[in-house]
């Protein structure tokens, strides 16, 4: 493994990198598969994964009345349109709630490309959630009025200033701005995005926010995990571990302020720059009928249909000339199902000449070789991995492992040049701590019953039948898919150079700003992993 230093100017011939400047060289996938490498734990970096608790000012409610507050941008599909979301009165929570009236605050975004006047005007929808539990002594709780406005007619990789709010309650946020994205073409990529899960609200989270705003994002993809609301009871204790601390609770409750707190602390990064989030399992949060979601689906924006989808927890979007696929793992996803249908659908419609990079994410990883969550959504791989190295997705980012993976280019466990790589990056700081075992250390090889996730049901993990685990439900080593793993809290950086080079950096919380924990280029090679249309293509021609 070759942990490289600061790349001053690099140009990619053959294959091979050559650095100016007196840096070392950076490897490509083109390298690889690399032989695994596990990173030695370091015991006093478990620390620090300890919430923010409701006094400290950065998640404190600072607005009066119904000014605008927790402020955030989405993209819709492409690079011509925007969300923006804010939440105005104060959210209640106790034994006799009483939701506001939505209709009482308008939703008028003023923006333009000068900051004064702000000569353009959009209004939107807006809702209040309700966090309902019917049981004795557990509290409910009602939001403030969620505000959701798309912006149409925009340029592309244009500066735009904004401000929000209700114009007959002079309730108005102050001017803030965001960048479009480029428009999609195989010659056109955001600078920098960043990529980072379980996040929650600890000390350490404050840190990655931290070193990830450094790194001047142009994007932020949050594969899941927002703020570990579901670790509180109604009442606000909270727990780094909900089923061991309060086993005899009716039902698994959750404390909705510490939304509004995160909302609060984000604010800061995500009313400048896009974040597009995925569901978790920490998002679930059933309530009274069996309603889930709640809070995620109401709280963010969703391109949904603009890309053709009639759900929250899966969509797409372009991001100059990368196509993202954001999948649902804690919804239905077999060939049956409308996700699946869906994502059919949506990849038949990629068109590569434009969009020549294909990138897909959700929360569980299918590709982990640490104990926590070992193999623990297997039906979702055996259902949709077919059908997405078929289209020849690049890359798959994921989290709920709350450690850092790295994988060779890999299908079905089996190293494939033309197989995505996969990135774990569930080290985003929140209260749970890192995952430190590994499946393959002596003993630590889960019972294969108690692998599948009690929510999505299913179980499709048996043992395998080929390669260097046949006949086994683990490994007896790092497994030859896993080229690099280390278990610190981080964030990555995707940097699009061209159609197929692309670099991967991932920084770690314990270092410097500036120095990278793991970093690689990530090539693709279209002629040598021809996609669907292109294999049907020759098919046709070759008979």
């Amino acid at each position: 493994m070759v942990f490289p230093l600061r790349l001053f100017c690099a140009v990619a011939i053959a294959g091979f990198i050559f650095v100016d400047g007196g840096g070392v060289s950076i490897p490509s996938t083109l390298d690889g598969p690399f032989e695994p490498v596990t990173v030695p734990f370091d015991e006093s970096l478990r620390g620090n994964a300890v919430d923010l608790p409701d006094s400290d000012p950065r998640v404190k409610r600072r607005v009066k009345g119904f000014e605008p507050e927790q402020i955030s941008i989405s993209l819709s599909a492409n690079y011509h349109s925007v969300w923006i979301s804010w939440i105005t009165g104060e959210s209640q929570i106790g034994y006799n709630i009483k939701p506001l009236d939505p209709k009482t605050v308008a939703s008028v975004v003023r923006y333009g490309m000068i900051r004064q006047p702000l000569t353009h005007e959009a209004t939107g929808y807006s809702l209040v959630y309700n966090q309902l539990y019917p049981f004795e002594g557990l509290q409910n709780y009602t939001s403030g009025i969620i505000h959701h406005v798309r912006l149409t007619g925009l340029n592309p990789n244009t500066l735009y200033y904004y401000r929000c709010g209700d114009p007959s309650r002079q309730a108005w946020s102050k001017v803030d701005s965001f960048k479009t994205m480029p428009v999609s073409g195989p010659r056109n990529y955001p600078d920098r995005i960043a990529v980072v899960g379980d996040l929650g609200l600890t000390y350490n989270t404050t840190t990655t926010i931290s070193h990830l705003i450094s790194n001047k994002p142009d994007l932020v993809l949050l594969v899941g995990d927002v703020t570990y609301a579901n670790l509180y009871l109604t009442n606000g204790t909270g727990s780094d571990c909900y089923s061991c601390s309060f086993p005899q609770s009716p039902i698994h409750e959750t404390y909705q302020p510490r939304w509004d707190y995160w909302g609060r602390f984000m604010q800061n990064l995500v009313s400048k720059v896009p974040i597009m989030v995925v569901e978790g399992n920490h998002e679930i949060e059933e309530q009274a009928r069996g309603q889930t979601f709640a809070a995620y689906s109401s709280r963010f924006a969703f391109p949904s249909e603009e890309s053709g989808s009639s759900s929250t927890f899966y969509y797409s979007f372009d991001a100059g000339g990368i196509h993202f696929i954001m999948l649902g793992a804690y919804i239905a996803y077999n060939k049956s199902e409308d996700q699946y249908k869906w994502l059919e659908r949506d990849l038949a419609n990629v068109d590569r000449s434009k969009t020549p990079w294909l990138v897909a994410t959700w929360h569980p990883p299918w590709y982990s070789s640490y104990k926590a969550h070992y193999r623990e959504v297997e039906c979702m791989r055996v259902a949709m991995e077919e059908l997405l190295y078929s289209y020849g997705v690049d890359i798959v980012f994921n989290g709920h492992v709350h450690a850092y993976e790295r994988s060779n280019r890999v299908y079905n466990y089996t190293l494939d040049p033309c197989g995505p790589v996969y990135i774990t990056v569930g080290d985003g700081g929140n209260r749970e701590k890192m995952a430190i075992k590994h499946a393959d250390d002596p003993g630590q090889c889960p019972e294969p019953s108690t692998t599948p996730d009690e929510y999505m049901g299913g179980f499709c993990a048996t043992n395998f039948t080929s390669g260097p685990a046949a006949g086994k439900f683990c490994w007896d080593q790092q497994p030859d898919f896993s080229a690099l793993r280390e278990s610190s809290f981080g964030h990555g950086i995707l940097e699009v150079k061209n159609e197929t080079w692309a670099l991967w950096t991932w920084y770690r919380n314990q270092d410097s700003y500036s120095k990278v924990g793991d970093q690689i280029y990530i090539v693709r090679q279209p002629t040598k992993c021809p996609v669907h249309q292109q294999r049907i293509a020759r098919w046709f021609a070759a008979s």
